[in-house]
């Protein structure tokens, strides 16, 4: 398939009305002066103010603007999806509609994708101008998640400013609040090289922060852990299940052995014992049979539906510009 258009920037939102004129004012500026050809897919994520509307007008005044309306709020994740799904561009850049984000980094963006080879930038706000009840948890979990996917060049991986190649955001699936570690699930679909970009925060101008800092933390921990489990194990649970079931079944069995054996002993040498039952090792071990069994039965039910989930990525959108 032959593409003409440089970049297509993806831009989820939640009641932005203020911003998005001067945004995409912004963004025409930049892509004009630097003579990029481009696409700008905004994706109303459930709003319930005027944006719809303003995005519409955008529509009809320029060629440049698509649209997709949720038909409630789904979250950040799927209006990625939903906006790579349509994205045409060799290269894609996401940002944030209120206006933190800096269209004027997209040119130096495009240029380490397509000059410099990389099939993701992450943008890294050095100096953010957020609340410490947003930074705290930040830095929490940008250091965790560096961790957990060995991604260890990334300072940001939450920062809403990327650019990606065409083939990235074709190849991945974003789910959930899943936005988080794009730079991970690109890394384990074997999109490996991956940089960063200091980029310029800005104050936001309109409303206030949509996201919880702490709570983002706390949900973004658990989706790292899922993610990790899931890139490990997604494709083979019972390795994971099968081992743990195993341990468990193997040492509850050699331990019901030990309990009978030991009454075994008692009675041929005569000495006084007591019934099996009335032993608690009897029950721990019986329990942890049982517990092992269910480990093994549940890896294996794993593997029969491994990633069979058709219904995971389809959303109910209202139209479509």
């Amino acid at each position: 398939m032959n593409r003409t258009m440089d970049i297509s920037v993806v831009v989820p939102l939640y009641n932005e009305e203020e911003s998005l004129q001067e945004l995409y004012a912004w963004i025409e500026r930049v892509m004009n002066s630097n003579g990029l050809s481009y696409e700008v897919i905004f994706v109303n994520d459930g709003s319930t103010d005027h944006s719809w509307e303003i995005i519409k007008d955008l529509s009809k005044k320029y060629k440049t603007v698509h649209g997709i309306k949720f038909r409630r709020n789904y979250g950040k994740s799927p209006a990625l999806f939903c906006g790579f799904e349509k994205a045409q561009g060799d290269v894609v850049i996401t940002m944030d509609a209120d206006l933190q984000d800096s269209p004027e980094e997209i040119p130096e963006l495009y240029r380490m994708i397509t000059e410099e080879g990389y099939d993701l930038v992450s943008g890294w706000k050095k100096k953010r101008y957020d609340p410490l009840s947003k930074t705290i948890p930040t830095k929490l979990f940008n250091a965790t998640a560096r961790k957990v996917s060995g991604i260890k060049n990334l300072h940001d991986f939450n920062c809403g400013l990327k650019a990606y190649r065409l083939d990235v955001v074709k190849n991945i699936e974003v789910y959930g609040e899943m936005h988080r570690y794009i730079p991970y699930i690109a890394k384990n679909a074997g999109f490996n090289k991956i940089g960063e970009k200091i980029v310029h925060h800005q104050t936001r101008k309109f409303g206030k922060t949509k996201f919880g800092g702490w709570n983002r933390f706390f949900n973004g921990y658990l989706d790292l852990i899922s993610l990790w489990f899931l890139s490990t194990f997604g494709i083979k649970p019972m390795h994971f299940f099968g081992l743990l079931g195993s341990l468990m079944f193997i040492f509850g069995f050699i331990s019901v052995v030990i309990v009978g054996a030991s009454k075994l002993y008692n009675m041929y040498h005569g000495i006084p014992y007591r019934l099996v039952t009335d032993s608690p090792y009897f029950y721990l071990s019986l329990t942890a049979m049982i517990i092992g069994t269910q480990l093994f039965l549940a890896g294996f039910l794993g593997e029969l539906i491994t990633r069979n989930a058709p219904e995971r990525n389809r959303y109910q959108i209202e139209t479509t510009i």
